[in-house]
């Protein structure tokens, strides 16, 4: 069975849905809190495990600024723990990091070599759970991911969709530039490599889905799905300010777990359409 930690989250939501009944141990704060060291192994030392996938993190990048010890207990000590019991049970970890561990100063999609340079809290604590799952795992895969959204908990799409329907237009940021990734087509990737990951490996690799938008972009599709009269304009993200600092260019190259696991990835249109679809019914 696998270990699946933050599984109230996004994505721990989508792997319960293409996971067959009794497939995982489905946890969250309330049943295993991952900075506790001791709470880990005592979790994990009596049950049949194949893997782990850690889908726990603290997300609020904002808050995150007022909040770092926290930030950094449950973003870097925790996946050192979740890594050290992978280790002594012989398990490979998924950990999912993020593209906020890049400062956004590129102009071209960044590979897995790129230099590290977060611009807040919550990437520099994102970047020392990536460190530490490297020093303390066995066999590990982190799955740097960004823009995540779903059809559960709080995410940019439902907000946006529910915008619409209040207000008669929408200003959104469009000087910030990634890729959205549907949540759905992530958990589906992790189950296509997980078979595949070789014992002893300890690799990171980049997955979103393809293409290249802005919020505004994302946003005004989402609206147009749905063929909402709301107009959406284009703003400055020096007219929205926030604690946090965002990284304005932070799109991934996927070249490598394309390649490495023969993975065939959506557009970013195409999960934004799902998704949307599955809201609105």
């Amino acid at each position: 069975m696998f270990l699946i930690t933050g599984a109230n989250g996004q994505l721990g939501c989508c792997l319960r849905d293409i996971l067959p009944a009794g497939a995982a141990f489905y946890t969250d704060v309330s049943d295993l809190d991952i900075t506790d060291e001791k709470a880990v192994f005592a979790y994990g030392q009596d049950k049949e495990l194949k893997a782990i996938i850690n889908c726990a993190a603290y997300t609020n990048v904002d808050k995150a600024e007022e909040e770092p010890d926290l930030a950094y207990q449950i973003n870097a000590v925790g996946p050192a723990n979740l890594a050290k019991l992978a280790a002594a049970r012989s398990i490979p970890l998924i950990h999912i990091s993020t593209d906020y561990v890049f400062d956004g100063s590129s102009n071209t999609p960044l590979d897995e070599t790129a230099p590290a340079h977060p611009l807040g809290v919550y990437g520099k604590t994102k970047r020392l759970g990536e460190e530490a799952v490297l020093k303390h795992a066995q066999t590990a895969v982190i799955l740097r991911t960004a823009w995540l959204y779903s059809p559960y908990g709080k995410n940019f799409v439902k907000t946006m969709l529910h915008l619409g329907q209040q207000k008669e237009e929408i200003g959104v940021v469009f000087d910030q530039v990634g890729t959205p990734t549907y949540a759905p087509h992530l958990a589906q990737a992790i189950m296509h490599i997980l078979p595949q990951v070789q014992p002893n490996t300890r690799e990171i690799y980049h997955f979103t889905d393809e293409g290249v938008c802005s919020w505004y972009d994302l946003a005004w599709y989402a609206l147009q799905c749905v063929q909402s009269p709301c107009r959406v304009y284009p703003i400055l993200s020096s007219a929205y300010p926030t604690k946090a600092k965002r990284p304005p260019f932070s799109v991934l190259n996927k070249q490598k777990i394309a390649q490495a696991f023969h993975l065939a990835l959506h557009h970013w249109t195409q999960g934004a359409a799902e998704c949307v679809k599955r809201l609105s019914s």
